[in-house]
């Protein structure tokens, strides 16, 4: 007993191939739109625009300090659970000079050990996630929730001796994310 295959006729084949290619054609161009609507929205804004741009889009900042200049710094902060803060640096006559996500290691490399203070930091980073303060070594550590090259969840953590100056910083696993560390 044996089965006889159909034969799918040229044209039939043709067909199917097109179809094939209109719909990968199709895909690649929603995909492309998807990765363009996924601007983050610190890139959306230049600088000289009035800070109402940027309120209007993101909502009044969770946190506001005070900058040397006599701007100010407006932050919208994703944590706790979040990874992300978004700081808008105004100036004096509320024109945006820099918008910039700055849960980053680049900008947390920034911070120079012995300089900085808690302030410092506070400016720099927004409220952290949490707080710690270790006896043994008197050391008070605050913790910032990133994600480091796209891929890792990490805790960025800056230490401080009891007059505030910043010692030592670290990057640990994020126990909310790690796997491993959640059944601790």
């Amino acid at each position: 007993m044996f089965t006889r295959l159909a034969r799918v006729p040229c044209s039939t084949a043709r067909t199917a191939r097109a179809s094939m290619t209109l719909r990968r054609a199709a895909v690649t161009c929603v995909a492309a739109l998807m990765l363009a609507a996924c601007a983050q929205p610190w890139q959306q804004f230049q600088a000289g625009q009035d800070q109402s741009a940027i309120i209007a889009r993101m909502g009044p900042p969770r946190e506001v300090y005070e900058l040397p200049n006599g701007g100010r710094r407006l932050m919208w902060p994703t944590q706790p659970m979040g990874s992300t803060t978004v700081a808008a640096d105004v100036d004096a006559s509320g024109k945006i000079v820099s918008v910039r996500q700055v849960l980053q290691i680049s900008e947390f490399n920034r911070a120079e050990i012995g300089k900085w203070t808690r302030d410092d930091v506070l400016i720099n980073f927004g409220r952290p996630v949490q707080t710690q303060f270790f006896r043994r070594s008197q050391r008070e550590v605050w913790s910032y929730r990133y994600v480091e090259n796209n891929i890792t969840h990490l805790l960025f953590n800056f230490s401080f001796d009891t007059n505030g100056v910043l010692r030592e910083t670290a990057r640990t696993p994020d126990p909310l994310r790690d796997r491993d560390l959640r059944r601790f």
